[in-house]
Order: structure tokens, then sequence, then C-alpha cells
């Protein structure tokens, strides 16, 4: 291989990852490149590729690279900061608050629309509640992730309509309004977990129960466990009823969705059980066994991030989404008062958790899943 050859291939590696890295850093306020000079942060490109001649090259013919990485202290990443696992509940078209619902866990769709506008340009980036407790976290550089949940399964939230003999999102509920919003925003994401009542009325509009579940499987949400009939945990008179209440859940989901697991919990009222808090996290009703592996509390401020060591996934705390009526520790509230800085920051890398040194001592090393923790 002459000396030319070689240098042309080092150009165009240096040029495709220069292009990528663009890409990663969709999020960044002035994305800038380095060629390598953070020694932790550069990944060599590998050797001995099907363009050599010879599988095993002498270290003559080697050409080694350095990967353009986005400019730590331009970005700021930090992955050991909070992240926001948003809780929704009713949608509607308009609203007149009454003596007994001032709309405090109600908004429109006109105002959902707008929030999505606003998340966007602030940086946030969906993903799933699965990717979160994975610590599986994908979002571009210098983005913050976020978690949409959705609790009751009420039909502002999602319900189908037949549009040409084809059931399809009611364009006026959360979903449709994320699937419309998603077209010209991919990069937002198309996530969210229902935590829904199976005993209950689940969203209600065209086709069947069973229609409506498989619509958001198909499109990547997940769906999430929230009693059979919504029971206020703290009432339940001993474990065969909260048993009964959790399981029979999942029973009737793996009727409609064979081979469907829920794997997250949502806490109706968010009360949990008072003595019997062991078996809201497993159980067994009629032949059916659960485990929630994440509990979702009633919420009031921000979680910790997966690699955090006060992360907690069977009390993950949640920020209320705005209502009409707003209240202090809602959604709107922390947008204003909840620093970048306090954030989760993403690096743009899933395979490594990127931290100012000075943070290091949040991190839990059991916490990281294989990924590679950079310091800077």
């Amino acid at each position: 291989m002459n000396l030319k050859f070689k240098l042309n291939i080092a150009k165009n590696t240096a040029l495709a990852m220069l292009v990528l890295s663009l890409i990663l850093t969709g999020c960044s306020k002035s994305p800038k490149l380095e060629g390598g000079n953070n020694s932790v942060a550069t990944k060599q490109p590998s050797v001995g590729t099907t363009d050599d001649v010879s599988p095993t090259p002498t270290p003559e013919e080697v050409v080694v690279t350095p990967v353009p990485t986005i400019d730590l202290e331009a970005v700021k990443p930090d992955e050991s900061g909070k992240i926001m696992v948003v809780m929704f509940h009713n949608f509607v078209e308009s609203f007149q608050p009454t003596k007994y619902d001032n709309g405090e866990y109600t908004t429109t769709f006109d105002e959902f629309r707008k929030l999505l506008f606003t998340l966007y340009d602030k940086g946030y980036r969906l993903i799933s509640m699965s990717d979160y407790l994975n610590n599986n976290i994908s979002v571009p550089a210098g983005c913050i992730p976020m978690i949409f949940t959705f609790d009751d399964g009420t039909s502002g939230q999602f319900n189908l309509v037949n549009e040409g003999g084809k059931l399809v999102a009611n364009k006026n509920s959360a979903v449709g309004i994320l699937e419309e919003f998603n077209k010209t925003h991919p990069d937002f994401g198309l996530k969210g977990t229902f935590y829904v009542n199976l005993g209950n009325s689940t969203f209600q509009g065209e086709g069947t129960l069973k229609e409506r579940l498989q619509y958001l499987v198909d499109k990547g949400f997940e769906i999430g466990n929230h009693t059979y009939t919504h029971i206020n945990l703290k009432n339940a008179k001993n474990a065969d009823e909260i048993q009964k209440e959790i399981g029979l859940n999942q029973k009737t989901m793996y009727e409609l969705i064979p081979g469907y697991k829920m794997t997250t919990f949502s806490l109706p009222y968010g009360a949990p059980s008072k003595d019997l808090q062991e078996y809201v996290v497993k159980g067994e009703y009629e032949g059916v066994k659960y485990e929630n592996l994440a509990i979702m509390e009633v919420g009031w401020d921000p979680n910790q991030s997966p690699v955090s060591k006060s992360f907690n996934p069977l009390s993950v705390h949640r920020v209320r989404a705005s209502g009409i009526n707003p209240v202090d520790a809602d959604l709107a509230w922390w947008l204003k008062n909840l620093s970048r800085g306090e954030q989760y920051i993403s690096d743009g890398d899933p395979n490594t958790v990127t931290v100012p040194k000075s943070k290091e001592d949040k991190i839990d090393p059991e916490k990281l899943q294989g990924k590679r923790l950079v310091l800077y």
C-alpha cells in the first residue's frame, strides 16, 4: 500500500467522523470539535480492514487517525445530573373549572402542542422508561433526556378513530399530537409509558381494547401496571387483595397481548401500602406472577440519574405535568427553576458515562451497566 493511498484513507475516515460528530452535537450550544486532545474521550479506529492488502499490517502500514470528539468544555456533559420523569393525566379540548375539579391534573390539547415545541427548543429529548432504568440513554450531545408517563388510560391520552377503514390515533389525543410532532421533529422521540387499569374503561374509542393496546406497543410505547381497578393500596385489607389487583391486571394483559410483561408500576393516588409493600413489588395471582422493577410515585421533583448512588428504581419521583391551574413544583415551575447545571446533560455516546471530575463521587460504579466512565 503506497503512502498516497494511506493518506486518502485517513482523510476520508476523518471527514466521515467529523460529519458524525456534528450530527451528535445537535443540542450543543456551541458544538466545537477536537482532534483527540482529551485522551479519555478519544477512540482509535480499528485497523486491518478489508481495504488493507495484508490482513495483518506491519507498524509502518498502520495509519492512526484521531477521531474528532465533542468539545467537553463547550458541551459540559454531566450524566450524573437529574432527569425529569413527567406525569400526565387528563387531556381535553377545552375546560371549565368546577367545584370538584380545578384543572390541576388536566391540560388542553393546544397547550400540549405548545409544550412539545418548548421542550424541543430547550434541548429535551424523549427516552423510554426501559432505557432509563437500564442506563441505555441515547440522545445527542448536549441534549437532556426526559421520560413521559401517562396514568389511568384516559381517552384524551390516546384513542383510536376510523379513517378510511383504518384505525389510527386520534389527532386530538396526546399520542396523536406526539405522532404529528414527530413528523417534523423526528429526533425528539416518540416514547412514553402508559399506566393502565384494565378493569376500567381504557382508551375509550374505536377498536377493541386489544387493538388499542397493540397499536401503542407497535408504535414503541410501553405499558405499565396501575392496578386492575385503580384501588388505593392504603385501603387494601390484606396481601391477597393487593396481589389480585396487580396480578389480575397482568393476567388480563397476557390475555390481550400474549407475552407482554408489565415491569413497572405506578402507585394509584401515589399511595403505597402501609405494611404490605413487598407485595407491590412482586407477587402472584391465579398462577400469574408479577414483578415490578420500578415504582412510580406521584410527582413533585426530578429523579436521579440511573448511575447515581442515590438512584432507587423502587421510588421514582415524577414531575407533575402543568395543568390548567398551575401549581408550584409542576413542570412549568421546574422548567423555570431547574438550572442546566443540575440536569443530566448527554455526551452523545450511549456507551460512555461522562461527568465532571468534581462529581465523580456521585457515581455508583455498579450501576454503569458496562458503560465506560469518562471524567474531565
